[in-house]
């Protein structure tokens, strides 16, 4: 039962750095109709947020307040860099590459997977650089 208990108060932290969608004081007062339509700039699932910061804190060395905040900190600043789209493909390329043989040179040999693999490298150090104290 501790174990259940714990967990549950390590997704609501969760939760609550990952935040939900909000909407913007004009959508809350009945103005939404009259707003420019804008580019979606936080396109990131909040499954996947979790998912990331869940696996953040466990390489930094599990849930302290500090790891709870710089793997939120990550995240928001991969977001930054790189769209959801471009993530996720970034993501899949680089579990992939290893795949061996032919099989695994459609995930590691084309030029859009080499990209994506290095734009998610240099936005996971432009992260840990800005999210984490030295």
């Amino acid at each position: 039962m501790k174990t259940h208990n714990r967990s549950l108060l390590i997704l609501a932290a969760l939760f609550a750095i990952v935040g939900c969608a909000s909407t913007s004081e004009q959508e809350a007062s009945g103005k939404a109709s009259e707003q420019i339509p804008t580019v979606k700039t936080n396109d990131y699932p909040t499954r996947d947020r979790v998912e990331y910061v869940l696996n953040c804190v466990a390489q930094h060395g599990g849930l302290t307040f500090i790891t709870q905040y710089a793997c939120g900190c990550k995240i928001d600043k991969i977001a930054e860099k790189l769209t959801f789209t471009e993530y996720e493909a970034a993501k899949t390329f680089s579990m992939l590459k290893s795949t061996p043989g032919e099989a695994g040179s459609i995930f590691r040999d084309p030029q859009q997977s080499k990209d994506l693999r290095k734009q998610l490298k240099e936005a996971e150090a432009y992260a840990e650089k800005n999210c984490f104290v030295k």
